[in-house]
């Protein structure tokens, strides 16, 4: 087990480390494995990155991202063409889909309404709309309503997590109730309990995945 005061200094140096990422003002704390972070970034995609790399480190159980976003004033742009830009985006990423999909703008905050086929679908709605100029925070409400009936899904995740490289399957338990799954078990790292759920998020006819995974280095 690792101390509380060797994960925050290497979530300190992780955050550091990552190039891409303006950590000066962003405050760390750990209490049994459980970081919070807290302060302020500069854009939305900085707060997101932050959370990322804490999640990176060794021995974290889970995160709470408490950090505010405060865009320079030449960031700050009104929500009209905040949300043009979000439509935009949108239709490069989901030139199929991205129709089903309506984009509400408030003070920066910007919310992803309507439905769509796959969870792939819903998670490349919020990726592609994190990084428009001027957002403060995405906020995605879009539902699942898959076309296809779900059929043998605990045998399909199971042989999924099989062939899975970073995922240990002797680890994770399966439960489904038609639609909708439950994974259980430990495992060694947030990584790979993010991986865990990527995958059985990847079976046909999925409308919800409950993620009870503990991850224990």
């Amino acid at each position: 087990m690792r101390s509380d005061r060797e994960i925050e200094r290497d979530v300190r140096e992780e955050l550091n480390w990552d190039p891409d990422l303006d950590a000066k003002d962003i405050a760390i704390s750990v209490k049994d494995g459980v970081v919070t972070l807290a302060g302020f970034t500069r854009s939305y995609s900085d707060r997101l990155e932050a959370e990322h790399a804490a999640k990176r480190v060794a021995g974290v159980h889970a995160v709470a991202n408490d950090i505010e976003v405060r865009l320079p004033s030449i960031d700050q742009r009104p929500d009209p063409d905040i949300a043009r830009d979000a439509i935009d985006s949108l239709k490069a990423q989901l030139p199929l889909s991205h129709e089903n999909i309506k984009v509400v703008v408030k003070d920066g905050w910007l919310t992803l309404e309507g439905t769509v086929e796959w969870q792939y679908q819903k998670t490349t709605a919020e990726n592609a709309v994190r990084k428009v100029k001027g957002v403060k925070g995405v906020t995605n409400v879009i539902s699942l309503k898959p076309k296809v009936e779900p059929t043998d899904i605990q045998r399909r995740i199971q042989e999924a997590f099989k062939r899975n490289a970073e995922v240990d399957a002797n680890r994770i338990a399966v439960e489904t109730h038609g639609s909708e799954v439950i994974l259980k078990g430990t495992v060694r790292s947030w990584i790979e309990r993010e991986e865990a759920e990527r995958v059985a998020w990847s079976a046909p006819g999925i409308t919800r995945v409950e993620d009870r995974i503990v991850v224990s280095p």
